[in-house]
């Protein structure tokens, strides 16, 4: 696929490969994010896992401290007080059947994040075959899954990302927005790898971060040195 003008301006502005210090790497990158709308950063990270066991699954979620920037909105799919709960947090919709049909009757997905208390998972689990492919199954590992729900809608409104695997063993996350400060998004960055160390199966072995890279929405990556991390 052949790039646009900016993004090849862009790649003739340093050495891709080059490693960059974290804090060189997001002045590099926010340098680059010259679209005419606010472009979003994704920190992209190869493990040395390989997903396709079990016991090296890397799966989860964190808290950034700034936020990623973006508004989420939040399905609820609970029962009784519960209810209550979800639309005191702020969540955008919450209910129980009525949503439930209305996904598979609608094909309706008008919700980033979907939030379930254990008791609804088996009319929830119906719906994998929709919600999977879509990285919107909830999942006790990435806190999506519980009884908690104020907590649960609290934190996903106030920035909270998951972050998994792909086929590939790379994490994909969103780390922020190109109008945020340096530092800002190197807070949420230090979060975001803190979050993958301690996730570190047991059964990895070898170099746990094998590349990491940040690039915003239009911009090439930026390889981050992994012996800095």
């Amino acid at each position: 696929m052949k790039k646009g003008k900016k993004y090849q301006a862009n790649v003739k502005t340093y050495d891709k490969s080059e490693l960059f210090d974290l804090d060189a790497a997001v002045a590099q990158v926010k340098k680059m994010a010259t679209a005419n709308f606010d472009e979003t950063i994704e920190l992209h990270a190869r493990l040395g896992v390989d997903s396709r066991h079990a016991d090296q699954q890397v799966r989860g979620s964190v808290v950034l401290p700034n936020g990623t920037g973006n508004e989420v909105k939040v399905l609820v799919l609970a029962k009784g007080d519960k209810l209550k709960e979800a639309e005191e947090a702020g969540a955008d919709y919450f209910g129980e059947d009525e949503y439930i049909q209305r996904i598979q009757e609608e094909n309706w997905f008008d919700f980033d994040v979907l939030i379930a208390t254990p008791d609804m998972m088996g009319k929830v689990g119906r719906l994998g075959r929709v919600l999977g492919p879509k990285g919107l199954m909830p999942n006790p590992k990435s806190g999506t899954v519980t009884m908690d729900i104020g907590k649960a809608v609290k934190d996903t409104k106030a920035g909270k990302v998951e972050y998994r695997l792909d086929k590939a063993n790379i994490i994909h996350v969103i780390v922020g927005k190109a109008s945020f400060g340096e530092e800002q998004l190197m807070q949420n960055i230090g979060a975001m790898l803190d979050a993958l160390k301690k996730a570190k199966p047991a059964a990895a072995k070898g170099q746990y971060f094998r590349s990491v890279s940040l690039a915003s929405t239009m911009s090439p990556g930026v390889k981050i040195n992994t012996a800095r991390i």
